[in-house]
C-alpha cells in the first residue's frame, strides 16, 4: 500500500511538472544559440549575429530597425520581445530598462535570454538562471554577447575578445565573432542556421535604404562559414550596384573602376563579368568587350539570347556592324 501512494505521488509530482513546463513553453521556439548585438561608433550602425542548431534562427531571434535599436532574443524565445523591445525603445526607454521590463513582466523569465542595443549606443543583457548549460552573458561598450547550451563556458567569453580586437565594418566584426564563438566550442548540438542583421544609426523613413544587410542561411552544415560567404558576395554586388548608379549618371570610367572591383571578388561569376563587357562595348571598347563576352556565351547561351535584347531598351548601345560582331562570339 505504502509503495501504491509513493507512486501515485511521483505521477502527480511529474504532471504537476508537465502541465507547468507546457504552460510555459508549448508555444515557444527552442533556439538554443549564440549571438552578439553591437553598435559601430564611427558610423552608428547596429547589427545583430546569430548561430544557432535550429532552423531559420534569424526569422525567430534577431530584430533591429534604425535609429532605434538591435534586439536578440534566445533560448526558450520569447518572439515579442523583439518588436517588443523595439517599441520601448522609440519611447525613449534605455536598453537596460527595456531588458528589465520585459524580463519583470515575463512569467518564463527564468528560461530567457534577451540582448538589446540601442541607438545611442547603451547595451544590456540578460540569462535566466535555468538557461541550460552552458550559458551566460557579458555586456561590453556598446555590444552584448550571449550563449545558452554550450558545450563550454568558453563561448561567451571568446565571443567579447574576439569582437573587442577586431576591425573594419560592424558586419565583418560580427562574423568574426560568431567564427570566434564557433571555434571556442559552440552549440553543443552543432550547427544549423545563421543571420546577420545590420541597420543604419539613422532612419531615412524608407525601409529598403535603413537595412542595409540582411542575410539568413536557414539550413547548412556550416551556416557562419556560408555567412561569411554570402556577405562576401553582398559586397561584390555593392560594387556591381555602384557601377550601375554610376552608369546611369554616364560616369563610365567610375562604372568600370566598379565593376573591375566586382570581378576581381568573384572572377567565376557570369553575370559580373557580363555587365562588364557590355559597359566595356557601351564605351567604344569592343575589342576588349569580344573575347568577355565570347567567354561567357561559351558557358551559358542565355546570355547571348539576353544580349539581343538590350539595344531595344537602351542598354547596349552599339552599331549593327559591333552588335553582330558580339554575337558572333
Amino acid at each position: 500500500m505504502k509503495t501504491i501512494t509513493i507512486l501515485i505521488y511521483l505521477y502527480c509530482t511529474f504532471l504537476s511538472n508537465e502541465v507547468l513546463a507546457q504552460n510555459i513553453f508549448s508555444n515557444e521556439p527552442l533556439a538554443h544559440t549564440f549571438s552578439i548585438v553591437a553598435r559601430d561608433p564611427e558610423t552608428g550602425e547596429m547589427g545583430v549575429a546569430v548561430q544557432s542548431h535550429w532552423f531559420s534562427v534569424g526569422s525567430l531571434v534577431a530584430w533591429g530597425e534604425a535609429g532605434v535599436g538591435v534586439v536578440a532574443t534566445q533560448s526558450f524565445v520569447n518572439p515579442s520581445f523583439g518588436q517588443r523591445g523595439l517599441e520601448l525603445l522609440k519611447k525613449g526607454m534605455t536598453a537596460q530598462e527595456v531588458v528589465d521590463l520585459l524580463i519583470s513582466k515575463d512569467e518564463g523569465r527564468d528560461v530567457r535570454q534577451l540582448a538589446i542595443v540601442d541607438s545611442k549606443g547603451n547595451s544590456a543583457s540578460y540569462t535566466g538562471s535555468k538557461c541550460i548549460e552552458a550559458a551566460g552573458n557579458i555586456v561590453g561598450d556598446g555590444y552584448s554577447v550571449q550563449a545558452n547550451m554550450m558545450l563550454n563556458n568558453t563561448v561567451w567569453g571568446a565571443m567579447s575578445k574576439a569582437f573587442e580586437n577586431s576591425k573594419g565594418p560592424l558586419a565583418e566584426r560580427l562574423i568574426t565573432t560568431l567564427e570566434a564563438a564557433q571555434n571556442a566550442g559552440g552549440d553543443i548540438r552543432g550547427q544549423q542556421s545563421a543571420c546577420l542583421l545590420v541597420v543604419r544609426g539613422n532612419a531615412t523613413g524608407n525601409l529598403w535604404e535603413d537595412r542595409l544587410i540582411d542575410l539568413r542561411v536557414e539550413d547548412n552544415p556550416q551556416p557562419v562559414t556560408e555567412l561569411k560567404r554570402l556577405l562576401n558576395v553582398y559586397r561584390a554586388y555593392e560594387h556591381m550596384n555602384k557601377g550601375d548608379l554610376a552608369v546611369e549618371k554616364n560616369d563610365m570610367k567610375l562604372a568600370m573602376d566598379e565593376y573591375n572591383a566586382a570581378m576581381k571578388m568573384f572572377p567565376e561569376n557570369l553575370e559580373m563579368k557580363y555587365w562588364t563587357a557590355v559597359t566595356l562595348a557601351n564605351t567604344g571598347k569592343i575589342e576588349k568587350a569580344l573575347p568577355m563576352f565570347k567567354e561567357i556565351f561559351s558557358k551559358d547561351k542565355n546570355w547571348k539570347e539576353l544580349t539581343k535584347r538590350l539595344p531595344a531598351v537602351g542598354l547596349l548601345s552599339v552599331d549593327e556592324n559591333n552588335l553582330k560582331k558580339i554575337l558572333e562570339q
